[in-house]
């Protein structure tokens, strides 16, 4: 018996309408958690802080089991990139936001599935967006946010009877009226930690703030908007007098009670608390140019850390749900509360639609007030990115041009070497200037 033609071809278009819902189904099916250990490397929080939130995760997702392993900040960098290279690295990890040019070809882009770059641009900062996004990609996802932010000493201020500076022009004259010395002319009381490489914890990020402040590009350092920004950070010590290679290290001079304003992230404040639990201090906005300066760009500092997903990972679909999971307004809300019970508060939530949970806080919310306006570059401390990581091999340029107008030679001599540098720097990461 011969069929007719007709019913041959509806047979041929139902196996294959048959074959592309098989294959589309089968597709959407993958797209879901795969069974499996996840592994975790962090650096910073203790395993009792987020064993809570892994609980959680896997009492949902019991055919994923996730394994938190806190590392080192030895040589941690270094470890990392060579555990990636063999294959044999975490299927997640933590890396400095500056770190992506030196770990992009590890970084496994944010599936759309979890979030698409234009919804990951409404949840989290722009600075935050700016710095992980990869050609058409984000490669990570933060789970807390910090930045630079201008420490104030609440007694100092009250026994001068002043109010903390807006401008960078207020703070120089404040610095210069809260300094006091002895007969010999040793510093005893600073007004602010400033112009120094050797003790001013954190002038890496000091610098770079006061650079984009002005207008300067930091990727190539050389004009009157550079020259301007290193020399005024100088200053304080070259010219006004205010702190000097001395006095021991920023941090400890303000726990110690007898500096007036210090310029550090919100960490620093365990430090201190943890060197003076008694002393009485807050953190207000930086300070900005003047108004109605032709330079004037309002501008915060940014230096956070970021989880990643390593693209050779075998069990990728299963870590980006579990970020995807540990960075949701409820996740990171118990993560902020389990934080705080082992130490005075957590990190800033990196969401923007959490940034009222913190506006009060009397540390985080001036970070947390200037979030929408932050930037960041690669002039970042205490990355622990080893001496051929982009953020040493940086520092150590913009390091020799502020020791060099210190000892009294000029921006305008110094900084076309540090222009230099950086080029070959961008250029061996494969940074377009």
């Amino acid at each position: 018996m011969r069929f007719p033609k007709v019913l041959i071809l509806i047979v041929v278009v139902l196996a294959l309408l048959g074959l592309v819902f098989f294959v589309f189904f089968k597709g959407k099916t993958s797209t879901k958690p795969s069974s499996g250990e996840i592994v975790w490397w962090s650096l910073w929080e203790d395993e009792s802080t987020i064993s809570p939130l892994i609980a959680e995760y896997e009492a949902k997702n019991p055919k994923v089991k996730v394994k938190y392993i806190k590392q080192s900040q030895q040589d941690y960098r270094e470890r990392l990139t060579n555990a990636l290279a063999k294959g044999t690295g975490p299927d997640i990890f933590t890396f400095h936001n500056s770190w992506v040019p030196m770990f992009k070809n590890y970084l496994d882009p944010i599936p759309v599935s979890i979030m698409t770059p234009s919804e990951f641009s409404q949840v989290f900062y722009p600075v935050i967006a700016s710095d992980l996004t990869e050609g058409s990609g984000i490669l990570g996802i933060p789970l807390g946010y910090d930045a630079l932010t201008l420490f104030i000493n609440s007694d100092i201020f009250a026994s001068y009877g002043k109010t903390p500076p807006t401008t960078w022009d207020d703070l120089r004259s404040l610095a210069i009226e809260l300094t006091t010395k002895d007969d010999k002319g040793n510093i005893i009381q600073s007004g602010v930690a400033l112009g120094r490489t050797e003790n001013v914890d954190n002038w890496q990020e000091i610098l770079a703030l006061m650079m984009l402040q002005n207008g300067a590009d930091l990727s190539n350092p050389i004009g009157k908007l550079a020259e301007d920004a290193l020399t005024f950070f100088t200053l304080f010590s070259s010219n006004d007098g205010v702190w000097d290679s001395s006095l021991p290290t920023s941090t400890a001079m303000f726990a110690g009670g007898k500096l007036a304003m210090y310029l550090a992230p919100s960490w620093r404040a365990f430090e201190i608390l943890q060197l003076n639990p008694s002393l009485n201090f807050k953190t207000v906005p930086l300070p900005q140019l003047a108004k109605g300066s032709s330079n004037q760009k309002d501008v915060a500092y940014a230096t956070y850390w970021v989880q990643g997903v390593s693209n050779k990972g075998k069990n990728k679909t299963a870590a980006w749900e579990f970020l995807k999971f540990i960075s949701s307004r409820d996740s990171l809300s118990k993560l902020y509360a389990n934080s705080s019970k082992q130490r005075k508060f957590g990190e800033v939530y990196p969401r923007v639609d959490m940034a009222s949970l913190l506006t009060d806080h009397p540390i985080l919310g001036s970070i947390v007030s200037q979030a929408p306006n932050a930037r960041s570059w690669y002039l970042q401390s205490r990355t622990f990115d080893g001496p051929t990581g982009i953020n040493s091999l940086i520092n150590k340029y913009f390091e020799d041009a502020v020791n060099a107008v210190n000892a009294r030679s000029t921006a305008v001599k110094v900084l076309p070497t540090v222009a230099q540098g950086v080029s070959q720097i961008l250029k061996q990461y494969g940074i377009a200037r």
